[in-house]
């Protein structure tokens, strides 16, 4: 029996132990053989799944993540594979064998000790962090939405700063925010919607959260086309966050950002959302091809080019398919991933002389939401004929149906239907904001 070990898990991760579990021990592969021909096992450092690109809901607590998450070993026993609860500590590609760390309680108390686990054929899919391009006293003064733990923390200060308004301990707050990409766009107006849904249930008004957005770029979501930046950039102003272009952050202290210019930019919460990078102890990581991002080089197939026997997916590989596009950074990219490093593991094991599939990035455009008050975005590729510039209810309607796309690659669609009748149900019944 073949071991596949998958880090992470993340949509691209999850998506590819799905596949692998559900294939190895209940496709017709299964059915034709008395045993499985491949152990699945997915690690994580996390015992639960939030799709990342929610992290900013559950950040202001429009999202909680104690409804939405999912949990990986009910989700392994479902679907075929094993769950490891660990991060990442070692790689020995000579034997075979990644070594996770110790697992310890919140205390400190070791609960599981180190452990070493055989592979024959190894996949990261570690996801990205913030990168703060060295940036003097980011890491020490910032907040980081990378993960569900960064997002819980930030959801924690973001209602200490609350109980003060309410308590009129202070008559403001001033959270800022660099990067005007999509996660800060995003959070921008989560955190003014925060704002109106407090001022249901206590004395906080609209004006007492002052929210700064910093981006170094002429303009919002440079991703996009300028003019859906531009249109970003008004409907924020127009809701009361103050924007700010072309402006670069020189520093951050615990009182605020300083730019370049020399202005400082007051605030109590200060959030780094610019720019991702892989994480950095791949470069330490057995001699892997990385590149100066920290991703590890692959080929088209996703194998890694100085080990056929990784592959990596994702933010963390660096990629450029068979059309010679750069893949970007994004969930629509991992899950795209996904489904090739699936079929070329499956061919692997089940004919190890078959050519692999090269990978082959489809641009399905991006989209952006400012909360209830609007959203942008651009359609591309299978879903229009050349590029389709979206907004309002219809780009809204399109950007909730990228979490159900999400569920049902997760779940099947029947599942992923009832998953959203029972989240909508807990929105009816239950605040809409998470107050704890």
């Amino acid at each position: 029996m073949k071991k596949i070990v998958i880090i992470g898990g993340g949509a691209g991760g999850l998506q590819l132990a799905t596949s692998l579990g559900r294939h190895f021990s209940f496709g017709r592969f299964r059915r034709q053989n008395k045993s499985p021909a491949a152990q699945i096992t997915l690690v994580d450092k996390n015992r639960t799944h939030i799709w990342k690109p929610l992290l900013h809901q559950v950040a202001t607590g429009a999202l909680d993540s104690s409804l939405d998450a999912l949990n990986y070993q009910v989700h392994a026993r479902a679907n075929g594979f094993q769950f490891e609860l660990g991060s990442l500590q070692g790689l020995d590609r000579e034997n075979k064998t990644v070594e996770l760390a110790e697992v310890c309680s919140e205390d400190g108390t070791p609960l599981v000790p180190a452990r070493k686990l055989e592979y024959d054929y190894l996949v990261f899919a570690l996801g990205s962090q913030s990168n703060d391009f060295h940036t003097p006293g980011v890491r020490d003064c910032c907040q980081f939405l990378d993960s569900a733990e960064q997002a819980q923390k930030f959801h924690t200060r973001l209602l200490d700063q609350f109980l003060q308004l309410e308590s009129r301990v202070t008559e403001s707050v001033h959270i800022a925010i660099v990067g005007g990409g999509a996660t800060g766009v995003e959070l921008a107006a989560e955190l003014v919607d925060a704002v109106h849904e407090m001022g249901h249930y206590g004395r906080i008004k609209n004006g007492d959260l002052k929210v700064t957005l910093i981006e170094a770029g002429p303009h919002l979501l440079p991703a996009l086309p300028q003019r859906l930046g531009n249109s970003s950039q008004k409907e924020l102003t127009k809701i009361g966050v103050r924007v700010l272009t072309s402006t670069q952050v020189a520093e951050a202290t615990q009182a605020g950002f300083i730019t370049k210019e020399g202005e400082e930019i007051p605030a109590a919460i200060r959030v780094w959302a610019a720019g991702v990078k892989a994480p950095d102890f791949l470069q330490q990581l057995d001699g892997l091809a990385v590149n100066p991002r920290n991703q590890i080089e692959v080929e088209t197939t996703l194998r890694s080019k100085n080990d056929p026997a990784i592959f990596a997916l994702g933010d963390c590989a660096g990629c450029e398919d068979s059309n010679g596009v750069r893949v970007p950074p994004r969930a629509q990219s991992a899950q795209q991933m996904a489904k090739t490093a699936s079929a070329n593991l499956i061919r692997l094991i089940e004919n190890p002389e078959a050519e692999l599939e090269p990978f082959t990035y489809k641009d399905h455009g991006s989209l952006v939401s400012l909360s209830k008050f609007d959203a942008v975005g651009n359609l591309m590729g299978g879903l229009v004929k050349g590029s389709l510039t979206i907004e309002g209810r219809l780009a809204g309607l399109a950007y909730r149906s990228l979490y159900r796309m999400h569920l049902a690659a997760l779940h099947g669609w029947p599942k992923a239907m009832l998953l959203y009748v029972i989240g909508q149900a807990n929105r009816f019944v239950k605040p809409r904001l998470k107050m704890h």
